[in-house]
């Protein structure tokens, strides 16, 4: 068992057994600049992604936009062929009263004058 007091981040292999540095410092930079090139990925790997999420934010409000429209423009012509139905309707019940006018009053004067 080493006198070394246990660390967490540095893997068993990387032990020295004589208590002097645990690396070389070209190593250490070697490392240092990985983690610095990854983070900086990260970063500009973020960014985008934001600049994604706020693509797709307007392209979201946008959309709401236009269906909040074509909702108010579907409800209107909805009115209108409502209007057009009960209108057809109206002159189909006219037409049907005027018609039967036609027949039951001549025949009704033709039975009074017959009396």
């Amino acid at each position: 068992m080493s006198s070394e007091p246990y660390d967490p981040y540095i893997p068993n292999g990387e032990r020295s057994q004589g208590g002097g540095s645990h690396s070389n410092p070209s190593q250490i930079r070697k490392e240092l600049d990985d983690t610095i090139h990854t983070l900086q990925q990260n970063v500009i790997a973020a960014g985008e992604r934001g600049e994604r999420l706020e693509d797709l934010r307007d392209k979201s409000g946008k959309m709401a936009t236009e269906a909040q429209k074509f909702r108010r423009g579907a409800n209107g012509v909805r009115r209108q062929m409502w209007w057009k139905d009960m209108k057809m309707r109206i002159w189909l019940a006219i037409g049907i009263i005027v018609l039967l006018a036609i027949i039951i009053i001549p025949s009704v004067v033709v039975t009074k004058n017959n009396k």
